[in-house]
Formats: C-alpha cells, structure tokens, sequence
C-alpha cells in the first residue's frame, strides 16, 4: 500500500501506480512456487521474477480474476492441509515407549557399525521362489566369501520404507498408530527415522558419532530436526515441497570421506539408497506383472553393484566394524502394482513378496552370536545387535512379536490386519 501511495504522489511515477500491487502480487507468488520446488535458486528466481512482472503487466486489467484464482487455489491446499493438522494434533508417542531399561544400554564391545540399506530388496530365499525367479548367487557367494552371513525368510513389519524403519528405529510396533488407519504411513515417521528415536540415543550414550548417508532427499522431505551428528545432505539444498527425489547423491563418496576423517572414534553409519525399490505404485503405470518383475530385477542388478562397491570400501578402511545389509521391505513383485497389496490376498506368494527383506551381517571374526536365531523381522534387529555389543541376552526378554501387519481397503472391511503370524505363516486376522 505504501508504495502504491508513493507511486500516486511522485510526478512522474502515477501513470504507473496500477501496476504496483499486480507486480508486488505476482512476484511473491512466484517467489514462494519456485522456493516450494526448486529451493533457493537465485537464477531461476531471478528469471522466473521476470517473467512475474511481465504477467502482471499483462494481465493487471484482470487482476481482481487473478485474486479469486488464487484464492481457489488456498482453498484446495487447505481442503488437504486440514488433515494433516488434525494428525499433528492428535499424534501421540506413546507407542514408542521401551518397557525395559535398554535406553541404559552399555557397550562391552565398541566396533563401527554399519547399517546399509537397499530398498525394497526381497529376501534371498524370496528371490528363488515363483514370483522373483532370480538366480542371486554370485552376489549372494561374494557375501559370503566377504565374511557375511545370510538370513534367509528374513521380512519386514511393515509395507513401506517410513512405515518399517520407524519401527526398526524405534524397536516397537506402531500398527500403523491408529485401528482406523486408513494409510500405510503414520504420521512423524520422517522425525523418527532422522533421529528421534531410541537407537541413535543409545549410540550416543556410548560415545559413538553417528552417520547418515542418503542418495535422495526422501526422508527429509518434512525438514524435521536431523540428530545424526552427520548428513550428507543439507537442508539448504531441499525444496520446501520437494517429494523427495530431487536430489541425487552418491552416499558413497561422503562415506570415503567420512571414513577418512573419523578414524579415532566409534562410528554408527546408516546408509540408504533408493535401489531395487519396488514395482510401480500406479496401475495406470504398470507394465504387467512380467514387465514389472523385469524392470525390478534389473535395478536389483544396479543395487548388487552398489553393495559390491559398498562393502568393498568399508572392508578396505575397517576390517573389525559389524556391516548389516537390512532392507526395509519387499519388491511385491508378483503384483501389477503396490496398490494391489492394499486388497485381500488369497495367494501366500504375493503376501510374503511384500514383506520379504534381505538381511546379512558380517559379525566380527566371522563369528555370530548363538542368539541371531531369533533375528526374524526388522522390529527387532536393534535389539539383537545391542544385546551382542552389551554382551547381554536379557535385553532379548522384551523382544518385539514378529508379526507382519498391512493396511486393507479391498476384498474385506478396512483396516488393520495381521497377515504374517511369529511362525512366518500366512494369516489374515484383524487387529
């Protein structure tokens, strides 16, 4: 407004005051799309700013209709902003309280560890049934001749990547957090995993520095507080409505630099990389199941590789560390695409194709503890690894149930339901 009055009052200036508040309105509104996806890019913005003035030179005779268009357009964004603050409201963390004092966890033993995940990378024995139908075992012998051992019929808890590891960090079930769910994910799951949670506390308490390395900026996305004392990837290059994969990393290259300079202390790394993934998540995506099983084995190729690489530089600067490769679900592969999980199974093959999860750990001196048998699903992996470092089995007393749980919309009433029991059987039991 003032400057509008400025414009007025200034000879010379008032032939122009019409245009001060289009071009004032245009600019702030490209300015807020632009840093919303592109992040502070100066030259897109400066490029895009001229081009806002130029619009609103054009259209400042229509400018009351460019008001009520933008005015439709808050409407829409808040028709989907008012579920997630009633979410925000209403979200509670007590699901993650521990019932035992593993918080006050103490080391005996102190190596690196390293956590390295594949996404959506089945189980090795998953891949030799029907659905996968993959021959693995170069990969799976390089494994071994590194020092790994495999655990086959591992599986996830959960179907998604925010929805497992939230659980994996936190050592407890959160079923989805609501018997009403409706969703697969649940809400604060991203603040979880960068921190929030009781695994990298526990690292911490025992004076490691903790690591995480990301190829995507996926788990960012909600910009919560990163308590890792190192990541890759700074808040300052995400877009505020960035998806998560606009930008690409290597992980492996802040690893060797990382390695390089942190040789002194006790180091807890978490490395993820956005491969195989999982088939499509869109029908009108699919290629058909075979052409979807293609596409996903070829990234499962891409992901051998990377892991090769993977091992191969922390093995050459750390001989002693513990490396778990633990992914976070399956590739449903079998299925035309992830919606499908969402509707009742009636083949067992589908349902374990989406929670099968590679695990493989290579333990120091090759030598696994007695107890690893119990290491059954993601819920409890943290567990396990902090009773062999406290050198403490009563920590397994408060183990998690192995249970696999899914979200159902089709072919039975919705919500929550069992479909993997303790056993690794197949069930269907509501929640």
């Amino acid at each position: 407004m003032l400057l509008t009055v400025i414009f007025k009052r200034v000879s010379g200036l008032n032939k122009f005051s019409k245009y001060v508040l289009p071009v004032l309105n245009f600019i702030a509104f490209v300015f807020l799309i632009i840093i919303s996806t592109y992040g502070f890019k100066w030259k897109v913005l400066a490029v895009s700013i001229i081009i806002a003035i130029f619009l609103a030179i054009l259209l400042q005779k229509h400018f009351k209709k460019v008001i009520v268009f933008q005015l439709l357009m808050t409407l829409i964004v808040a028709s989907k902003l008012v579920p997630d603050l009633y979410s925000h409201v209403t979200y509670s963390s007590k699901w993650m309280a521990i019932s035992d004092t593993i918080e006050n966890v103490e080391f005996k033993k102190k190596p690196n560890v390293y956590v390295i995940q594949p996404d959506g990378y089945a189980s090795f024995s998953e891949l030799k049934k029907n659905s996968y139908n993959f021959d693995n075992s170069n990969f799976e012998q390089f494994l071994v001749d590194s020092g790994f051992k495999l655990y086959n019929d591992f599986r996830s808890n959960y179907t998604t990547t925010l929805s497992s590891n939230s659980s994996m960090f936190a050592m407890k079930h959160h079923y989805y957090n609501s018997k009403k769910s409706k969703s697969n994910e649940l809400y604060n799951t991203r603040k979880t995993i960068l921190g929030d949670n009781p695994v990298v506390s526990i690292f911490k308490n025992n004076n490691y520095k903790t690591f995480l390395l990301l190829d995507i900026s996926y788990l960012l996305v909600n910009r919560s507080p990163i308590l890792y004392d190192y990541c890759n990837i700074d808040y300052s290059e995400v877009p505020y409505l960035d998806r998560g994969f606009s930008i690409n990393k290597d992980p492996l290259i802040d690893l060797e630099h990382v390695l390089e300079s942190n040789k002194e202390t006790n180091n807890f790394f978490f490395i993820e990389r956005m491969l195989p993934m999982h088939i499509t998540n869109d029908f009108s995506d699919s290629k058909g199941i075979e052409g979807e099983r293609q596409i996903y084995l070829a990234q499962l190729k891409r992901a051998n590789e990377w892991l090769t690489k993977t091992i191969q530089i922390i093995s050459e600067k750390d001989r002693d560390g513990i490396i778990i490769i633990a992914a976070d679900h399956g590739g449903f592969v079998g299925m035309e695409s992830t919606q499908e999980s969402t509707i009742k199974q009636t083949e067992d093959g589908l349902v374990t194709s989406v929670f099968s999860t590679a695990l493989a750990i290579k333990w120091p001196e090759n030598k696994a503890p007695d107890f690893d048998v119990k290491l059954k699903t993601n819920v409890n992996l943290f567990r396990t690894l902090f009773s062999y470092l406290a050198k403490d089995i009563s920590y397994l007393d408060a183990l998690e149930e192995d249970k696999s749980y899914i979200v159902i919309k089709e072919g039975a009433p919705s919500g929550i339901y069992e479909v993997i029991n303790e056993n690794g059987e197949v069930v269907f039991n509501k929640h």
